[in-house]
């Protein structure tokens, strides 16, 4: 019990100082206190109800899944068949009224093209259904549908994708902590704190930053454009900025996709100084689009961005490098903003704002002072109980609690944790579990000295029998925190976060701290009876 020796003293001094220190800064802030710009400030996050931010709420068009998945099936329809056999010959491709149609020219054909397109489907989770249905109509008409069971697949997986690229354009914006979730099957709750303005998330997360590269049907003429009336396989789209022209038709299939991007920089471009974004694909990107502008010199391709062409260069040379440039009139925020949004991935479904708040700080900062002065008031009462019930032993419990608050304040800085008002709830309750240990040793103690034990050997089984009912009860309360962290979000996160940290410091400060001092004070002072 005595034997604490120096290089262990020297440690858990160590220790509690320099994480008891990392909270100062965040302490200097609350008070309104200014810190030294010279030292490092790790500070606490506060979430959305301390320091007021901005709340948004998305929503999701299925219909536009639906959709996708027919564009999609064509194209693989069209491919497999290319692979498969190059004497299957079809026609008449459609996708309207919600299925897609084709005809099989040869009837010999059609049980080939069954098995062809087949792998093309799969099952729709654990529902027992298949994410199309395959049909053939009058003996050489494929028609293939899809499931409502494939459909609520594909919406739920492009509703998680949404919300990681909700995320990585969050993060590009340089906030910290914000809570991004999903709400029912087709809304994303976004909380961002700190954030008093909206309108710059809302035009981020608005774009959904589809990006394409498509050839130009030359063969379109103009008075058909003006009409509305596209060559078969192409689409008409209009240009971002409407001076640049009227509408333009591009081949509704093929082209590459903005997704095989490995970066986005915004920059400038040297020879007009006008805002650009500079990308660079991934090693397939790079050879599809070398591919693609070898075999198309001096023909017009399009760079389209969410449906709307940005430009429409013709292709004086191969561009084998794997890097490009877009150009379309960008300010410099808004070029930094499209670069964020590449950088991050496409959205995959258009997600428009049903709901938008601002909230204020001055509720946070009402409940962080209330905070305060419940924890200040209960704290001084129990700094009174406990000195008055265990003396000495009661002192060294109080700077273990002071000790431990200011521990958990610094570990939260250090790892940027966001504290909620939930978290201050989890603060308080682990307060109390500190406390809680103090007693049980304090108490067994007690015992031991009644059972007629000396004071060293009373003091060191105290600590010894106690430590297991203090680790069984916090390896208990881990348990519950771990599991709350792991599936909540926002609030209950935020508790169960604040809820693991306490417990670690608070098993740190009552069962190690306070048996250092104890043990110098009685290898000091070798009392001879406690006064417990």
């Amino acid at each position: 019990m005595l034997d604490f020796p120096r290089w262990k003293v020297l440690m858990l001094w160590g220790v509690t100082i320099l994480v008891a220190l990392a909270s100062l800064p965040s302490l200097f802030t609350v008070s309104g206190l200014a810190w030294p710009s010279a030292l490092p400030s790790p500070t606490i996050n506060l979430g959305l109800d301390l320091a007021g931010g901005s709340h948004i709420l998305l929503e999701a068009d299925p219909s536009q899944v639906r959709e996708q998945r027919l564009e999609g099936m064509e194209e693989s329809v069209r491919n497999k068949l290319k692979t498969t056999d190059a004497t299957i010959r079809i026609s008449d491709i459609s996708n309207n009224n919600g299925s897609l149609t084709f005809l099989v020219d040869d009837v010999t054909k059609v049980d080939a093209v069954r098995e062809a397109i087949l792998p093309l489907t799969s099952g729709a989770g654990l529902t027992g259904q298949r994410d199309w249905n395959i049909q053939v109509v009058d003996g050489n008409r494929f028609v293939l549908t899809p499931t409502q069971e494939g459909i609520d697949q594909a919406v739920s997986q492009a509703m998680d994708t949404a919300v990681e690229v909700v995320r990585k354009r969050i993060d590009g914006l340089g906030t910290k902590e914000p809570t991004i979730l999903r709400q029912g099957a087709q809304r994303i709750v976004v909380q961002v704190p700190g954030l008093q303005d909206p309108q710059q998330l809302k035009s981020l997360l608005g774009q959904t930053a589809k990006l394409e590269f498509k050839l130009v049907d030359q063969s379109a003429l103009p008075s058909d454009l003006a009409r509305g009336i596209a060559p078969a396989g192409s689409q008409i789209l209009p240009f971002a900025d409407p001076k640049q022209g009227v509408p333009i038709a591009v081949k509704r299939l093929g082209g590459i996709r903005g997704d095989e991007l490995t970066n986005a920089q915004a920059g400038n471009n040297p020879q007009t100084n006008e805002p650009v974004v500079n990308i660079t694909f991934n090693t397939e990107g790079g050879a599809k689009f070398a591919k693609l502008t070898t075999q198309n010199v001096g023909k017009p391709f399009a760079i389209i961005l969410d449906g709307k062409v940005l430009s429409a260069p013709n292709i004086n040379e191969p561009i084998l490098g794997g890097s490009a440039q877009i150009s379309g009139h960008f300010t410099a925020e808004s070029a930094g903003q499209l670069a964020i949004s590449l950088r991050s991935g496409a959205l995959p479904v258009d997600l428009k704002v049903v709901e938008e708040r601002t909230v204020g700080p001055d509720l946070g900062a009402d409940s962080i002072r209330k905070g305060v002065i419940a924890m200040a008031v209960g704290t001084l009462a129990l700094v009174v109980f406990i000195i008055a019930t265990y003396g000495r032993f009661g002192v060294y419990a109080c700077l273990a609690l002071v000790m431990n608050m200011l521990m958990i304040l610094g570990v939260m800085a250090t790892i940027g944790a966001t504290l909620t008002l939930p978290g201050i709830a989890g603060f308080v309750l682990t307060i109390g579990a500190a406390v809680d240990a103090n007693v049980l040793i304090n108490e067994r103690i007690r015992e031991e000295r009644h059972r007629g034990r000396r004071v060293v050997a009373a003091v060191e089984t105290g600590y010894k029998e106690a430590s297991r009912a203090i680790f069984d009860a916090n390896v208990t309360n881990v348990i519950a925190a771990v599991l709350m962290a792991s599936f909540g979000s926002g609030p209950v996160k935020g508790f169960a976060v604040v809820l693991m940290i306490g417990i670690a410091t608070s098993v740190y400060t009552s069962m190690w701290l306070t048996r250092m001092w104890v043990a110098q004070w009685l290898r000091r002072a070798r009392p001879a009876d406690l006064k417990l």
